[in-house]
């Protein structure tokens, strides 16, 4: 019997111990954090930073935020595309921590933020910037070939090979200096001018309840990486490879756990896909332009954004300009998020015969933890169903 309960004491000991001595790791918003989770699972846990109820667009540190990064080994941040505001933080605060910005995972498909209130057809069949390298490296590719014909899904990406994924290897990324390379104008977004002037009171009116956007880039990436879950697969094998160089002692359950959950989102994209092909030619509009990711894996239709792709302020062109598009291109379906205000819907869509349903991006109402991102996924793919089937 004391042999027993010894026994038990040791191996509570031993668990707490491993527990104890699990890095410390941070992660911006619940979805990183989540797929982070994942990949910890039976070695630590990692701490949130900015919690679901607020807007990373609007995001400011509170006291207990700014000691989590004190204390923090690695940080998993999006980038500073996402939240600029955390740049100083984490190069201050956590200066001791490794910073990984997950935009920069290899393999990860980036897109660039869509210039108009209305997109068109470029708009859903160009991605920007291709996929880098994708899963060429990853162990756990070649130990699930049951799930080799999902990435042959994916033949449609090869249409960004003009992209040389050379030029995209990430280890010499060069703070994305290939923005510049393709041409954008930086001085074509006049819309973007206009809404420079506004007041509190229209940016309250638009949703925002007069919060700052950090001097948001209204060009070059958008940063709604996340919102693809093969994206998610890109980042669950380096949030594991990059834990497994800071922690060599727990190497092989990182990867063993970031394996397991890449084979279960390639299940769930090809389940996603199939629930979604029916709507594929259902017209939307959504709150805030964060959601290109999510149409381009799924071949859904969004016709506009009311908001900007950093949610700030639209003017009142760019209302207009929706309303009109609304009417001539057989709308169906507007979105609304729970981290605005969503009075600039009902002001939009006034008048107008929609249906109507909430698009969370970082999963407000959903359970924090290794089971947020796949039920991110599904949360979304389920409003889609909802709203477009009418």
């Amino acid at each position: 019997m004391k042999q027993g309960v010894i026994g038990g004491v040791l191996a509570l000991g031993l668990g707490q111990m491993a527990l104890a001595e699990a890095p410390k790791v941070v992660a911006d918003i619940a979805p990183v954090h989540s797929l982070v989770a994942q990949v910890m699972k039976g070695v630590g846990e990692p701490s949130l930073l900015i919690q679901p109820e607020v807007s990373p667009h609007d995001y400011a540190m509170r006291p207990s935020e700014a000691r989590s990064l004190q204390n923090a080994d690695v940080v998993f941040w999006i980038g500073h595309e996402l939240t600029p505001q955390l740049e100083d933080p984490i190069e201050t605060i956590a200066s001791k921590a490794r910073s990984e910005e997950l935009v920069d995972a290899k393999g990860l498909i980036q897109m660039d933020f869509r210039e108009t209130a209305v997109f068109g057809d470029d708009d859903h069949d160009d991605h920007g910037h291709g996929e880098h390298d994708e899963h060429d490296d990853h162990e756990d590719h070649a130990d699930h070939d049951d799930h080799d014909d999902h990435h042959d899904e994916h033949d449609d990406h090869a249409k960004h090979d003009e992209h040389d994924h050379d030029e995209h290897d990430h280890e010499g990324h060069d703070d994305h200096d290939e923005h510049a390379e393709e041409g954008h104008d930086h001085d074509a977004h006049e819309e973007h001018a206009d809404e420079d002037g506004h007041d509190h009171e229209e940016h309250e009116e638009a949703g925002h309840d007069g919060h700052d956007h950090h001097d948001h880039d209204h060009d070059g990436l958008d940063p709604h990486v996340w919102l693809d879950p093969e994206n998610g697969r890109a980042m669950l094998a380096h949030i594991a490879a990059v834990l497994a160089e800071v922690d060599p002692d727990n190497a092989d359950t990182y990867r063993a756990n970031a394996a397991e959950a890449r084979v279960q989102l390639a299940v769930l994209i090809e389940e996603t896909q199939a629930r979604l092909l029916p709507l594929q030619d259902r017209g939307f509009v959504v709150f805030h332009d964060a959601y290109h990711y999510f149409e381009e894996r799924f071949g859904l239709e969004s016709v506009g954004a009311i908001m900007l792709g950093d949610a700030s302020a639209a003017s009142a062109a760019r209302l207009a300009e929706i309303r009109e598009a609304m009417k001539e291109r057989g709308v169906v379906c507007v979105f609304t998020e729970p981290q605005f205000n969503p009075k600039i819907v009902r002001a939009v869509t006034e008048g107008a015969d929609l249906a109507s349903a909430e698009m969370d991006p970082v999963g407000v109402s959903l359970e924090q933890g290794p089971g947020l991102y796949p039920e991110l996924i599904r949360a979304l793919a389920a409003s889609a169903e909802t709203c477009l089937k009418g």
